[in-house]
């Protein structure tokens, strides 16, 4: 396990990030592509690579073992799509926190299009036996309580079906960006996709196209919001649009209510620190719940008490990042509370004092780990534990952070004595 100690830019921070190419629509697009008969490329993350070399080397017939680690899309999009290709034969697994990651609204819902998946262990979770086949088409239902993936999943795998598939969405769905998402590539691909409040449709009259789309991660963006909230500076993100497919565009009008304004130009985003700051904030974020723990670590620093609904799905992310939170939260003297069964995040803006240095823990949580490291703007030579753990979407995190001014020590270092 990896640890740094952290110290804030020594002079006012202005720097220009390029961000990672956005893992959602990279992960999207390489089940497009398989399915469209081309090569998968490479992946820029953990996620993506592992889901590229999966499918580069072909989907097992001999029941042989696909370990994707903690790669939960992967997981979600692989479990359609082996179901759906006939002839395919593996055992689907990842790592301990992976199987405790749910899955089975999607497995129930395959299984009714005709599916042969058996659990191997605890129902509702991976690991998974399945044996692809050619499966019906038709309506479904399906609760997108837990995952927006689950949607996006069945309507990658609509051009391998026999029929068109139309999905009826169940309770309140979260993350339908992602759901936007993908509608928007299969299009792209030459699908036909009609998408309401509570159905999708999909249909495919030819065979799909290869798709190219990339553009930089927007739910990286979040964390650099944060920074710039925190140190009052200025950040460039390099090519970030304001008309982005990705949901977490979001965080661009919610960090303006916590003094960071954007300006979009031929460049990409320009942020920038303003004095007016909302007194509180008070937002629903099911629709980009990724954006959580940048939006609570800022609000929590800067001393703004917030209310933040529809974070149920965070119990399942690489951790249970409101059990996290709280606990990290709860290290630099910022008592969180939960309401409304563990789906609304409060802060009522008190505190309780802090007698030592925060040591964070990141949970093997790549969001926790870049959700932690702007505290040192506050608290410097805060150390954090794990920060390996951002492998997974933003491998580049570190070095970016370095480069902005922040000095990354070893946390055996000596603290640097008072003046």
């Amino acid at each position: 396990m990896n640890s740094y100690r952290i110290f804030p830019p020594e002079e006012i921070l202005e720097t220009t990030v390029s961000l990672p190419p956005s893992k959602s629509l990279g992960a999207r697009a390489l089940i497009l592509n398989y399915i469209a008969g081309e090569a998968p490329a490479g992946g820029h993350c953990s996620d993506t690579r592992t889901l590229s070399a999966i499918l580069a080397d072909g989907l097992p017939t001999d029941g042989r073992e696909l370990d994707i680690a903690d790669a939960g899309t992967a997981m979600r999009f692989l479990t359609a799509l082996c179901a759906a290709s006939e002839g395919t034969h593996c055992r689907l697994k990842g790592t301990a926190r992976m199987h405790k990651r749910p899955i089975g609204p999607l497995v129930h819902v395959l299984r009714m299009l005709g599916a042969d998946i058996e659990y191997l262990g605890e129902e509702g979770f991976p690991p998974l036996e399945i044996k692809g086949r050619r499966l019906s088409g038709g309506t479904v239902d399906i609760d997108a309580t837990d995952s927006s993936q689950y949607v996006s999943a069945l309507m990658l795998v609509t051009p391998l079906l026999e029929a068109p598939l139309t999905i009826r969405l169940l309770g309140e769905a979260h993350s339908t960006p992602y759901i936007r998402m993908t509608a928007d590539m299969l299009r792209k691909c030459g699908a036909e996709v009609d998408f309401e409040r509570d159905m999708v449709a999909v249909s495919c009259p030819a065979p799909l196209r290869p798709i190219s789309e990339s553009e930089p991660d927007w739910s990286a963006a979040a964390f650099w919001y944060e920074i710039a909230a925190l140190t009052a500076g200025w950040v460039t993100l390099s090519g970030l649009r304001a008309d982005s497919l990705q949901g977490d565009r979001g965080v661009a009008e919610l960090f303006e209510r916590l003094g960071v304004l954007t300006e979009f130009t031929d460049e990409g985003a320009e942020l920038s620190a303003t004095p007016d700051l909302w007194s509180n904030l008070d937002a629903d974020l099911a629709d980009m719940p990724d954006a959580v723990p940048a939006l609570v670590a800022t609000c929590c620093l800067a001393g703004i008490p917030f209310r933040l609904s529809g974070v149920g799905a965070l119990h399942h992310k690489e951790c249970d990042r409101i059990e996290a939170l709280t606990a990290e939260m709860a290290k630099l003297g910022c008592l969180l509370e939960t309401e409304v069964y563990g789906t609304v995040l409060t802060w009522d803006g008190r505190r309780i004092p802090v007698r030592e240095l925060p040591v964070f823990d990141t949970y093997n949580d790549h969001r926790m780990a870049m959700a932690l490291a702007p505290a040192s703007v506050f608290v410097p030579g805060i150390v954090i534990n794990g920060t390996e753990c951002v492998e997974k979407s933003y491998p580049g995190f570190w070095q970016h952070l370095s480069e902005a001014g922040f000095r990354l020590a070893d946390p055996s270092e000596p603290l640097p004595e008072a003046e």
